[in-house]
């Protein structure tokens, strides 16, 4: 169970931070991106082409998902990558309403790494 804190900050925050697993090294990598709330599910994406961290969560699924602001909280995750193009579709209009770039959603659709995040439980409190 998620604290109310937690769940407010996935409801309403965007950036956070993600530390995949090195796909050649195995060594941590962590960086800052953006993920989206579209109906309670999580998901990460990027501007089209290739992606770092993307390589890394298909090579290593497993991930943390680091809340920073308001909620502090490290959260164990899993990468869904979503390669369906319907599927794709759907899920990036979605993302691309809420930034204002639903403009670009052909380009998107066919180059820009997409993950749906499954929290796989307790967050620690960073």
């Amino acid at each position: 169970m998620m604290s109310e804190q937690v769940q407010r900050a996935l409801a309403h925050d965007r950036t956070v931070d993600i530390t995949t697993t090195g796909r050649r090294s195995g060594q941590p990598r962590r960086i800052e991106i953006w993920f989206h709330n579209l109906d309670g599910r999580i998901y990460i994406s990027g501007r089209p082409g290739r992606r770092g961290w993307y390589a890394n969560v298909v090579a290593h699924p497993e991930f943390e998902f680091h809340l920073k602001e308001p909620a502090r909280a490290d959260i164990p995750a899993r990468a869904h990558p979503i390669t369906d193009t319907a599927e794709r579709r759907r899920v990036l209009s979605g993302v691309l309403a809420g930034i204002g770039r639903e403009g670009a959603l052909d380009d998107w659709v066919d180059r820009s790494p997409l993950i749906e995040v499954e929290l796989l439980g307790q967050e620690n409190s960073a």
